[in-house]
């Protein structure tokens, strides 16, 4: 009996001893990762700090002199020789001039966000409109945006996306918090930018291929889809009665507490795709769909679309079936501009007939 027990005892203690060094190690791994995480952070916002001062300093003598208009430019070429000699890197002519720029933008220090990098400041003190550059102030922080995130949203121009279909106002309210999303249109765009899935130029693609890559780049995806995302399934499969139905791609968004469901048609959109796309629709309502969660959303991507046939094709009210043109190459601002003005334009002018 001793014997026995002895060899009891021997098996549980490795097998307790296990279990606790496995959640002593999760736990020291993620103390680790969190303070090397701060500590980056607060490197980083101590360079965003340190160009700020700089700039109020460059600012404030600036006055002094300000009855000599070449003045400025002299301060600043002459302090940056002399601090990229001292100092190296990182103090030339362009830095300091933008550290100038940096302060006039935003002259309250304790206005600075700590979850912002110089980069991510860099880019917005280029933005001139108050309250664009507000938004992606925003949103970089709301959404813990790296540089490279910030800089292609502001490159796809989403602000302006976005104010095709709302009001400036209910834009900043989102971004600011003071309101939740209640409508599709607050989130979803249209167009929808995706250069970031790397294809090569051609005339037509396959949806399989362009759906596989999606999923191969589904973090990108979903960061262009926009807030309260998550990824569900990939061709989920229906039965209805002896027949099989194959849903391109499900997600779910939280914040408009609903399914969305994304079809993909890589030719010009037809009626027949309206149509099934809006039997995937109400599968999911009278199917997957709880009762507290709201309507199931259907999304059309496409590289194509005639809205008037969109329009005609959905009942006057629809809410639930949108259309949104993709595009595979970031266009240049002014192509951006353009064809948004364009979309302004037929809007205006559907409304006033």
């Amino acid at each position: 009996m001793k014997k026995e027990y002895l060899e009891e005892t021997y098996v549980q203690i490795p097998v307790m001893t296990y279990k606790k060094t496995k959640s002593i190690l999760a736990d020291a791994r993620k103390i680790i990762e969190t303070a090397r995480k701060n500590a980056i952070r607060s490197v980083d916002f101590n360079r965003v700090q340190m160009y700020w001062n700089l700039g109020k300093r460059i600012f404030e003598e600036e006055q002094e002199g300000k009855e000599r208009a070449d003045y400025g430019a002299y301060i600043v070429q002459s302090l940056s020789e002399k601090l990229e000699a001292e100092y190296g890197g990182g103090f030339g002519k362009r830095q300091l001039e933008q550290s100038r720029q940096f302060y006039r933008t935003y002259p309250i220090a304790n206005a600075l966000r700590s979850q912002l990098n110089w980069t991510q400041y860099r880019l917005l003190i280029q933005i001139p409109d108050k309250d664009k550059r507000e938004y992606y102030e925003l949103e970089s922080v709301n959404n813990a945006w790296t540089a490279r995130e910030t800089e292609r949203q502001i490159n796809s121009q989403l602000y302006e996306r976005l104010l095709l279909s709302n009001d400036k106002k209910s834009v900043l309210d989102v971004a600011r918090k003071q309101r939740i999303p209640e409508n599709p249109s607050e989130i979803i765009k249209d167009p929808m930018v995706l250069e970031f899935l790397g294809l090569e130029k051609k005339a037509t693609y396959y949806e399989k291929d362009l759906e596989s890559t999606i999923i191969s780049h589904i973090a990108d995806f979903l960061l262009e889809m926009g807030k309260g995302f998550s990824f569900v399934a990939r061709q989920k499969r229906i039965l209805l009665e002896d027949d099989e139905f194959f849903i391109d791609l499900v997600f779910f968004n939280h914040l408009l507490k609903c399914f969305v469901i994304i079809e993909i048609k890589t030719g010009k959109l037809t009626h027949q795709d309206i149509g099934q796309l809006q039997m995937y629709v109400n599968y999911y309502d009278r199917n997957e769909k709880l009762p507290e969660e709201n309507p199931t959303i259907g999304i059309l991507l496409c590289s194509s679309k005639n809205d008037t046939a969109v329009k005609m094709a959905l009942p006057k009210e629809n809410k639930t079936i949108l259309a949104s043109e993709y595009k595979l190459y970031l266009p240049t601002s002014e192509q951006l501009v353009k064809e948004i003005e364009e979309v302004k334009q037929l809007a205006a002018s559907a409304k006033s007939n």
